[in-house]
Formats: structure tokens, sequence, C-alpha cells
């Protein structure tokens, strides 16, 4: 209580301290100090950085988001976003297309939070036959319906304590959505064929390549159940918005393919030239990353020699792109180039011509409403694509 007097004595309304002893009777004291000119304004001006320092958000990636290679602003607004949501136990909704890199996000997350420690299970919702997600996800006791033996435990109880990473929950029918929304909600799950609910602590990280909004007015998704888990949401951009990032994921994919080959039989350090660069950056990249690392793994098993070229390049692509490559489409970003892209458009009818006329230069020719055969091997020339020049 004497100390309380005293920081009361010391604010801005001050009071006179006396005290008494048998010695000296009634005495007036005083304290060298003033608490509200010496340590109130250093702690609010303290509170006032951090306040700032909040709102602001992370000026730069946490350790756990180091494995999300990136230099576009896009990924880095995610990032810090994601940064400010791993610090609440709150449902996270990942949006994004197919192979943008929403697990490794999931991941993130979750080492950047107070679950760190415990359990990380991750379900693939689009993998799982609709008839068995509830069970999948839930559990069940045995003889909760033909050919369970025994019981077990579901996702949500082995990640008890932990985060649950559900990919694909856009895809997960309509009576599991029901389920998942109740254990939400109650922070419980019932398994099937069982009356009594089980206690259960999971953080949900969800996410789809879905258009969930659009499922939901269509009501193939539920929107109470959509607004439980868009709490916390990211919106991960397409590898095309991603301006100068496939600069960087080239060549650091690249000492990744050529750091796997060493000591293989007949591996190369591999490099990749100009060209071939050029058509990677300018491609759209419908399949995000992932499209980008296997099909720069495939040209350089492909290539013969140490040097990836665009011939290596245009044939990783070819099936990709014979599946429907929208060439009207492409983003307008930083390193777009029109000439790369006339001439991959160029190559690819060539060679398709070729390939309809069994390699006849006059039939190709006259296929793509060349006069002559020799206009169509200038073309080839200019575009480094190689034929028998015997073969007219």
């Amino acid at each position: 209580m004497a100390a309380i007097w005293i920081m009361l004595a010391k604010t801005r309304f001050p009071a006179k301290l006396i005290q008494t002893s048998k010695e000296n009777g009634l005495d007036s004291v005083d304290f060298q100090f003033d608490l509200a000119s010496d340590f109130l304004p250093e702690y609010l001006q303290r509170s006032g950085q951090r306040i700032e320092r909040l709102a602001n958000g992370p000026q730069e990636a946490a350790p756990h988001f180091g494995k999300i290679i990136h230099k576009s602003a896009a990924v880095k607004n995610q990032i810090q976003l994601a940064q400010r949501i791993a610090a609440h136990d709150v449902p996270v909704l990942i949006l994004g297309e197919t192979g943008t890199g929403k697990e490794l996000f999931a991941e993130a997350i979750r080492a950047a939070s107070d679950r760190s420690q415990k359990p990380f299970i991750t379900v693939n919702c689009g993998a799982i036959a609709p008839e068995l997600a509830n069970s999948e996800l839930f559990g069940h006791v045995k003889g909760a319906f033909t050919g369970a033996t025994g019981s077990r435990k579901g996702h949500f109880q082995e990640a008890d304590g932990g985060t649950l990473f559900l990919d694909e929950v856009g895809d997960l029918p309509p009576d599991t959505q029901v389920r998942l929304l109740r254990a939400l909600q109650a922070k419980e799950v019932t398994p099937l064929g069982d009356s009594k609910a089980i206690k259960v602590d999971v953080r949900i990280i969800a996410a789809t390549h879905r258009d969930l909004a659009a499922d939901v007015a269509s009501g193939r998704f539920r929107e109470d159940l959509f607004h439980r888990l868009a709490v916390g949401i990211l919106k991960l951009p397409p590898l095309r918005e991603r301006e100068g990032d496939v600069d960087l994921l080239i060549d650091t994919f690249l000492d990744l393919i050529n750091a796997d080959a060493r000591g293989k039989p007949e591996a190369q350090d591999k490099k990749i030239s100009l060209g071939a660069r050029k058509i990677l950056v300018s491609y759209p990249w419908p399949g995000n990353i992932r499209e980008l690392y296997h099909s720069l793994l495939r040209a350089s098993i492909w290539s013969v020699g140490e040097e990836i070229q665009p011939d290596d390049v245009r044939s990783a692509l070819l099936q990709v792109q014979s599946q429907g490559n929208n060439v009207m489409g492409r983003s307008l970003t930083q390193g777009f180039d029109l000439q790369a892209l006339l001439d991959e458009v160029s190559s690819d009818y060539i060679l398709r011509a070729l390939r309809q006329t069994g390699d006849r230069k006059t039939g190709a020719a006259h296929l793509l409403g060349f006069t002559n055969h020799q206009t169509l091997s200038n073309w080839m020339k200019r575009l480094d694509l190689e034929q028998d020049e015997n073969k007219h």
C-alpha cells in the first residue's frame, strides 16, 4: 500500500507525503522522481510505436515464410497478411488457382502460429470419395456402415490441439459441409454411428481453386460455412500476375534441378539460353508454379547440350499448349515480349503443318498460305526450327 500511495502522489495530481515514527514523530518525505514526466511520456511513445507497427504490419517476411520464393509486391502483400493472420487463432481460407502455393502458405501459417509444435494434418478433400468423407473427417465406430469392422479416429481427432489443412474444401459434399459447420461452431465432432460428441481443439486452414462465392450463389456451397471459414482470407495471385517472379523462379528451380542431377549418369550442369527464358517469361502458366517447375525439368532432361534452347522449352510446353492456350489472354506485365509471343505462335503452327504433311515443306507452305517452300525455309531458319533440307 505504501508503494501505491507513492505512485499516486507522483502522477499528474501531486500529493504531499508524510510518515510517522517513534523517533521523529511526524515528518514530511519526498522521493526524487516524477512518475508523470519521467516515465509516462516514454511509455506512451512506446505504445504509439507499437500501435503503428501493428497497423502497418510486418515489413519483412518471417523465417517461416522463407520458402515462398518471390519479389513481386502482389505476393509480398499476401505474406504480410498471412503473418498477421497466423498470430490469431482463427479459421483461414486460402483462394487461388491450382499450383499457386496454397499448401505452402498453409504450412507457413501453422509454423508461425502458437500451434507450430502440434499436429499438422493435410487432407485433400477432392480425393475423398463422397460416401467416405464423413468417416475420413469425423471418424466412425464399429458397425457404423458396411465394412466398418472397427472404430477409427477421423482427421479432426488426429489433429486435436493442432492444425487441419482442408485442401480443395469446395469439393466436399453437402452433408459433410453441415458436419464441418457444426465442428467449427461447437468445437466438437460426432463419429458416424455414435451418439456421443467428442470435444476437439483444431484450427482449420481451408483452401480451394474454386470460385466459392459463385458456388454459394448457386447453392453448391453453404453460405454459413463460407463465412465461418473466411475469417482470415488470402487470395494468392496467379503466376502471370506476379511481376518479376518467373525469372526468379526459373533460376531457383534450375539450381534445384542441377543439384538433384549431380552425381547421376550423363548429368550436366544446365544453363538456360536467353531465347528459352523469353518463352518461359511470356507463357501464361495456367498451371502456375507447379507447371513452371515440371516444364523446366522436362526441358532440362530433353536438352542434349549444357544450355537449354528455345526448342527444348517449346517441346516441354507442347502438350500443355495443345490442350488449349489462350494467346489473346496473356497478361501485359513487365517482361512481356510481343515478338517472342508471335514467334511462339508461328513455331507452333509451322510444326503442326509439317507434321500434317509428313515434313514436306511444299505442302506445309501451302497450308500456311506461303507462296513457296523457300519462304517457309526462311521462317524456319529465323525461328531455329531444324529440318532435313532434302525434304520438299
